[in-house]
């Protein structure tokens, strides 16, 4: 053999490293590109800050080179959202321009609707929740938005117990007299309220004294409300004692009946007494309190 010629054996080895060699050079590069962190080589670690943010002390670089790595570090690439990829956020669709508002919930077995207009208030309200809140049941609240912008709180637990919060009009105004601007005032400022309040902006209405008119129906939809009227008026507004209206709502029992009822607007004391009384007397006759679905 030759002097100049070298083994076979460590020709294939040198072949090896050479080749470990390549791929760790590779590897490093591709870690550099996706911007994972380089192993320490004894220097200080880099300072950390919020995700996408510059180094305390630093500048950012300029040339596409630094947007694109900025753009693939970890923290933009792994860690935010790619919003710009993302589908659209879902939007109910808008229900039809009724003719005239729902006076039943159909299909709902041997249910009924219990509802409760005008307030907040706190003088009668925490009572009605606390009643509900004992039998475990779910009432509709359809709230005026000048007593809902001032009793905030009360919203919020309305809507911690699964209750249903729809709107009423701002100032319960009677909504024929009005304008269709001023129309979409009271309804489009209480829904605000509601949503600001809750999160979430309210899907039925109801329109004051139940004077509706076709400009009501339009606007309410519009602003994604389905309008819900009654079966059983208590008539409790005029204090006609608790007995009254407790028979009332137990006359007019039946499967998918809504009842109205109030929170406000007056002395509700008789309100009050009267759904501690006909609440049982209803759930004993097998009746299911419950709220409509949308």
């Amino acid at each position: 053999m030759k002097k100049d010629q070298m083994p076979q054996g460590r020709r294939a080895v040198l072949r090896l490293a050479a080749a470990l060699g390549a791929t760790a050079t590779v590897g490093y590069l591709a870690a550099d590109l996706f911007g994972e962190p380089a192993r320490s080589t004894g220097a200080a670690p880099a300072p950390q800050g919020p995700p996408g943010a510059v180094p305390p002390g630093t500048a950012p670089a300029a040339g596409p080179q630094a947007a694109r790595t900025a753009r693939l570090r970890p923290s933009a690439y792994r860690l935010q959202p790619m919003t710009a990829y993302a589908p659209p956020a879902f939007r109910r669709a808008v229900p039809p321009v009724r003719q005239r508002p729902f006076l039943s919930m159909s299909g709902v077995g041997r249910s009924m609707v219990l509802s409760f207009d005008d307030g907040p208030d706190p003088r009668y309200t925490p009572a009605v929740l606390e009643t509900l809140r004992r039998y475990e049941c779910r009432a509709m609240f359809f709230v005026c938005g000048e007593m809902a912008v001032e009793h905030p709180d009360l919203l919020r637990e309305m809507a911690a117990d699964g209750h249903v919060v729809g709107n009423h009009s701002w100032s319960h105004p009677l909504i024929p007299k009005l304008r269709p601007s001023l129309i979409r005032d009271e309804l489009g400022s209480t829904s605000e309220v509601v949503e600001r309040t809750l999160g979430a902006a309210p899907l039925w209405y109801r329109a004051p004294y139940g004077a509706w008119n076709r400009h009501s129906f339009e606007i309410g939809a519009e602003l994604g409300m389905e309008p819900l009227a009654w079966t059983v008026d208590t008539l409790d507004w005029k204090e006609p004692g608790t007995g009254t209206i407790v028979r009332r709502v137990l006359d007019g029992a039946a499967p998918g009946a809504v009842v109205l009822s109030h929170d406000a607007g007056g002395d509700r004391t008789q309100s009050v007494a009267a759904l501690r009384r006909y609440l049982p007397e209803l759930l004993d006759a097998g009746y299911h309190i419950t709220v409509p679905r949308r």
